[in-house]
């Protein structure tokens, strides 16, 4: 099997539920703490591509930091990418890649239907 990697935020219940999915399956994967080890430019465009999504729609629209200062603005998707390395709280979480493609981990159900 090719490694999976999994963008980890310990904190948060799902991500935590995600990894442990992950392991259930019998899977060592790399995991990544991308709020200790931030994305890089390149890293971050990369894991779009392999989302198949626009990089506004990786953005944590219920935080807080998105509603006092970029909720109601219009922005480029190099803004959004740009926005979302200043502010990596803003990701959603967790991310799991596996043969060049990715899933959020919303619901968690989506990590089962990559790695099967």
């Amino acid at each position: 099997m090719n490694e999976v990697t999994i963008y980890h935020n310990k904190s948060c219940g799902t991500s935590r539920k995600g990894l442990s999915l992950i392991e259930d399956m019998g899977i060592k994967p790399k995991i990544r703490l991308y709020l200790n080890d931030p994305f890089t430019k390149e890293e971050l465009k990369e894991v779009i591509t392999e989302l198949g999504i626009k990089p506004e729609e990786l953005v944590r629209k219920k935080e807080q930091i998105y509603k006092d200062n970029y909720s109601q603005k219009q922005y480029t998707d190099d803004d959004w990418i740009q926005i979302m390395l200043d502010n990596p709280r803003l990701i959603e979480r967790p991310i799991v890649v596996y043969h060049n493609k990715a899933v959020i981990g919303r619901p968690i159900e989506k990590i089962s239907e990559l790695l099967a």
